[in-house]
């Protein structure tokens, strides 16, 4: 399976993984665990990018490399820092999205950076680059989330 092949299925399990996060009530599950004052607006706006974010990387596989590679360390990211980790930290509270992070983002993140590798696009630099750009992804609604109350960024 190619690099390509490897990009859209990402964007179907991220579809999945929005699809179990959403029906087990992951915006409540934040608040409570990891103390983000989100809303279902919040959640909806968020995963509309990351779902356009999902078909741009894979339309671009074929020749962007670092697109699809950013992607799967946005999934093995979210799954490890918003999943399994508190998961573990909160001694067994399920965190909503933790069945598809485990069963697809892993394994997929993993493929892709492998079948990187195998076609000769893989450098230490392209997946330092991808992890500090994912990383940055997962943070940066994070980060909008906790300034947004704040005076300077009030809009009303």
């Amino acid at each position: 399976m190619s690099l390509a092949d490897l990009a859209w299925l990402a964007l179907a399990a991220y579809a999945a993984h929005i699809l179990e996060e959403y029906s087990l009530d992951w915006r409540n599950w934040a608040r409570a665990v990891v103390g983000l004052p989100v809303e279902w607006a919040d959640f909806y706006v968020t995963n509309a990018v990351v779902v356009v974010l999902g078909v741009a990387q894979a339309e671009l596989a074929p020749t962007f490399v670092l697109g699809p590679l950013t992607y799967a360390a946005l999934m093995i990211i979210n799954a490890t820092f918003f999943h399994v980790l508190p998961f573990l930290r909160t001694k067994g509270r399920y965190s909503p999205g933790l069945a598809t992070a485990i069963a697809f983002f892993y394994p997929l993140g993993i493929a892709m950076f492998a079948q990187a590798h195998a076609e000769g696009r893989l450098s230490f630099g392209i997946a330092l680059a991808a992890f500090i750009a994912g990383a940055v992804l997962m943070a940066f609604p994070v980060l909008l989330l906790k300034i947004k109350s704040r005076p300077y960024f009030r809009q009303g």
